[in-house]
């Protein structure tokens, strides 16, 4: 008998590709937000908490604009009002005062801008590709047996996957061998903050 497994990815793939194109231009500032809405059930921050990183990833992008202009291409990513900076800058000198100006957003907790490059704007062709292998990486997710896919954000910038999400140890490993099985993807960072199996079950319990 033909497996059904093939196509049924591909279809995945398909509805979170449409999700990705429905966001618009959003999702090239504000880094993430093209999966956000039905994700929204199972993601293990309270819904408070998914608010305010929406919120502060708007505050974060507006600070930077202000800033650098539109000299710079930056993604703005917040999970648990930790911030990840993400895309190319102009000069180096660009990364501490974004950096700088971002911290100062009201509640952020911490800002990550280590992975700003100093290089030409990426292009629309390179910004989709990465919002495709993002949609991949959601799908495998999907597919695979046993995964918890809307506990986990995922974000790629530059061919770089990033996983956000509270996990245990044995769910990151899996997500993290799942993104580096997607053709494509150059390398898989862990943003991730491990929790143990009781306080998952103390999360799933609420």
């Amino acid at each position: 008998m033909t497996s059904k497994r093939p196509a049924r990815a591909l279809t995945l793939a398909a509805l979170l590709a449409a999700a990705v194109v429905a966001g618009g231009c959003v999702p090239l500032v504000v880094g993430g937000a093209a999966l956000g809405g039905s994700m929204v059930v199972t993601d293990r921050r309270s819904s408070a908490t998914q608010l305010e990183d929406q919120t502060l990833e708007v505050k974060a992008s507006n600070r930077i604009r202000e800033v650098v202009g539109d000299r710079a291409h930056v993604s703005v990513t917040s999970y648990n009002r930790a911030v990840l900076l993400t895309g190319e800058i102009f000069k180096e000198e660009d990364r501490a005062a974004i950096e700088q100006a971002v911290s100062k957003v009201d509640n952020v907790k911490s800002v990550s801008a280590e992975d700003l490059v100093v290089a030409w704007p990426s292009s629309t062709g390179d910004r989709s590709n990465d919002a495709l292998l993002t949609t991949k990486v959601k799908a495998s997710m999907l597919e695979a047996t046993g995964m918890v896919a809307n506990a986990f954000k995922v974000v790629t910038d530059r061919r770089v996957v990033y996983l956000f999400g509270r996990v245990t140890e044995q769910e990151a490993a899996r997500a993290v061998d799942l993104a580096r099985g997607v053709q494509g993807v150059h390398k898989v960072v862990r943003m991730v903050e491990i929790i143990t199996p009781e306080e998952l079950k103390s999360i799933q319990g609420k």
